[in-house]
């Protein structure tokens, strides 16, 4: 079948059509990454976005059971230069085109991604439709027109409401209670932490603090998730009234690191085209330390927004922006990538070591048992 993606400012690109037959608005973002395809469509944080891979080959491992970061493919339309519909991989499953039309989300492949991600770079992240049609199917300049008009009135609404667990659920293990805020979190988050022994309740984004202290937490982590964080103001509240305790450890990742910064009276704003990759280098102040990280994200915390009671723990070496925060006074740390990702290898892990050692230090003495 042949497939179109037509941007909000009349720019087409024709190829192949993959995946489910559809027509999707979304907005459109690209993706840095080599490999990780199917935690990317898995992840999220994706929701309502027509995804486009840079790297050119993909689907050349297939899909597996292990590698999903949630229940189901998040997002809108996934965009590539060349797809493998012939996988190789001991652990396969299926094909990622198979995998994709079993849940109703199209693809596109063949085009010049090079070409649209220039484009967007040069122009910022554009809203967009990815439409797949018959073969004998031509789209004529009304039609067009028409999928320009659909990509114009897209929105993200409702984002994380949308990708949040509907109800709590709790993970037993011996080690320090954690309470997961899952604004559209990663299951690779919950392992890690289910790695180190912890007891996790997950709650849905729209638990109020009073909820959270009914767990008696030895710690909050709050999740990445879609969208832009002042779209959740409910999420921005609960975790202002936990601060307020003043002895509640507290990691945010990624929406997370953004809620908590609004939380403390910072501003956030929209980058002209995100960070989107496994290959982001981010530079820990504090040793000087490069790390190279998976990341996924449109917002950034603005560094002059945020009260002299924080301080700028990470930054981009990119474009300089804030990819973490502490608070000089509270347990609380955040950063804006993934630690939970392995872009190379695995060393952001130590991240939920430090959240532990925080939670160890008994910093919570009227919430443990």
């Amino acid at each position: 079948m042949k497939g179109y993606l037509v941007l909000e400012d009349g720019t087409l690109f024709a190829g192949e059509g993959f995946g489910a037959p559809a027509v999707q608005a979304g907005e459109v973002v690209f993706n840095t990454g080599m490999t990780g395809y199917q935690e990317v469509v898995t992840d999220p944080s994706y929701y309502g976005q027509i995804v486009v891979m840079t790297y050119p080959l993909i689907g050349n491992y297939g899909v597996t059971l292990a590698d999903g970061e949630s229940r189901q493919p998040w997002i809108g339309g996934f965009v590539v230069k060349a797809l493998c519909d012939r996988p190789s991989h001991w652990q396969a499953v299926g094909s990622l085109s198979d995998y994709l039309a079993q849940h109703g989300v199209p693809g596109l492949s063949g085009i010049d991604t090079r070409a649209l991600t220039r484009h967007l770079r040069s122009h910022g992240t554009m809203r967009g439709v990815i439409a797949t049609v018959a073969d004998d199917a031509e789209p004529d300049q009304d039609q067009v027109a028409a999928w320009v008009e659909q990509a114009r009135a897209f929105r993200m609404k409702d984002a994380v409401r949308r990708v949040t667990t509907p109800e709590s659920y709790r993970i037993p293990g011996p080690g320090p209670r954690v309470v997961a805020l899952d604004f559209g979190a990663k299951e690779n988050i919950l392992r890690e932490l289910i790695a180190r022994g912890c007891d996790v309740t997950v709650l849905p984004a729209t638990a109020t603090a009073e909820e959270v202290l009914a767990l008696r937490p030895d710690g909050v982590v709050l999740t990445n998730g879609p969208g832009a964080p002042t779209d959740v103001p409910e999420a921005v509240a609960t975790v202002r009234s936990l601060l307020a305790r003043g002895d509640l450890p507290m990691f945010g990742i990624c929406l997370g690191h953004q809620i908590a910064a609004l939380a403390l009276g910072a501003r956030t704003y929209k980058l002209p085209y995100g960070h989107r990759g496994a290959n982001h280098p981010v530079k820990e102040l504090a040793t000087g330390r490069v790390h190279i990280t998976s990341q996924n994200h449109g917002y950034a915390v603005a560094a002059e927004s945020l009260p002299p009671e924080v301080v700028v723990t990470h930054v981009s070496i990119h474009d300089g922006t804030v990819e973490g925060i502490a608070h000089r006074r509270l347990p609380l740390f955040t950063v804006q990538y993934h630690p939970e990702a392995c872009p190379g290898p695995r060393e952001n892990r130590y991240l939920f070591d430090r959240f532990l050692a925080m939670m160890a230090r008994g910093a919570v003495s009227t919430c443990s048992a």
